[in-house]
This record gives C-alpha cells, sequence and structure tokens, in this order.
C-alpha cells in the first residue's frame, strides 16, 4: 500500500480557493485552512486593534491591520489576526510589499493552535519579523517571540511593544484584554 500524493500549494493558488467562510494560507507549499474564529477571539482581536491603533495615532511610526496578507516566497502566504507594518510599507498600497512586518500577533484558536503555534510562527522567525505575539486567551498570558528565540517569554500582566520610531512603548494590561464582555 503505497503513500497519498502530497499535494504542494503555492500563493496564487489560494485565489482559487471557495469563498466559504474557511480561512486559506499555505505555509511552505502547506495549506492551512481555519474555521471561522470563535466570538471570543474576535473580541481580543479588535481589543488588540484598538490598543495599538491608538498608540500609533499618538507614534505615527506604522500602520495597524486587523488581518491582511504577508506573503513570503511564492510558497507561503498568511493572514495574521493582527499585523504592523513601517509607514513606507503601508504607504505602498500593495500586501506583495510587505515582507518584514514591525509586529504580528495571532491569537490561539482550537482549530488554529499547531499551525500558529508551530508552522507560522517558525515563517515569522525566518521572515525575522522582529516581535511576534502568541495570545492564548485560555491562559490569559502572551507569548513573546523574536527571530532568534528558542524559546518565547510568556506574559502574564502586560505586554510591551516600543516600535522604532516611538518615543514611547505601547503597553497591553493582559486584565484588560481578556475581560469578559
Amino acid at each position: 500500500m503505497g503513500m497519498p500524493a502530497t499535494t504542494y500549494y503555492s500563493a496564487a493558488d489560494l485565489l482559487g480557493m471557495p469563498d466559504d467562510g474557511n480561512k486559506y494560507e499555505v505555509v511552505h507549499g502547506e495549506l492551512l485552512v481555519s474555521p471561522s474564529p470563535r466570538m471570543q477571539h474576535q473580541l481580543i482581536v479588535s481589543r488588540l486593534f484598538e490598543e495599538v491603533l491608538a498608540a500609533l495615532r499618538s507614534h505615527p511610526v506604522g500602520v495597524c491591520f486587523a488581518g491582511g496578507d504577508f506573503h513570503f516566497g511564492v510558497d507561503s502566504l498568511v493572514i495574521p489576526d493582527l499585523l504592523v507594518v513601517d509607514l513606507a510599507t503601508a504607504r505602498t498600497g500593495d500586501w506583495t510589499q510587505v515582507t518584514r512586518p514591525m509586529l504580528v500577533v495571532e491569537v490561539l484558536s482550537p482549530s488554529s493552535g499547531r499551525q500558529d503555534r508551530f508552522t507560522k510562527r517558525r515563517l515569522y522567525q525566518e521572515a525575522e519579523v522582529p516581535l511576534y505575539w502568541l495570545v492564548d486567551s485560555d491562559a490569559r498570558t502572551v507569548e513573546v517571540w523574536t527571530p532568534d528565540a528558542a524559546f518565547p517569554v510568556t506574559e502574564h500582566q502586560q505586554v510591551r511593544w516600543f516600535p522604532e520610531g516611538a518615543t514611547e512603548a505601547v503597553v497591553i494590561q493582559l486584565e484588560e484584554l481578556f475581560r469578559e464582555v
């Protein structure tokens, strides 16, 4: 009995995926499919977006997007939950120009844990994304990854980001981030 043939996907192949409510991504040719996120997931993303956006209004060094394409070669395209890019890149208006975001955030979901924690995290490290936050609302923590980290720093109280060019750090209080609706 033989092994089934493995299908290799490119970023261009994502254009042909169905509009069925799932999120389709590809990392090094591996297709990643995630169902629609839970309400808690979207609430956390919106709170993070508001906090980061407010900080970037005070210190306009980048632009924050909830979602958006991160292209990494012909066989990798991911859509992080939150993505911050520098002003020059944002002004191009072209997702293919996003080659090194300033900050990437993924909020864990039951269906995306392995992808976010391993597959996509490795991609972000290979791309030398300066800072990757992996938000775990069940554990009420944020894992902070840098390109050379073998293990994350796990934050339980607050997470800080000092964007290049800003005069103050962005500080997110985790108690506020994970508060009940």
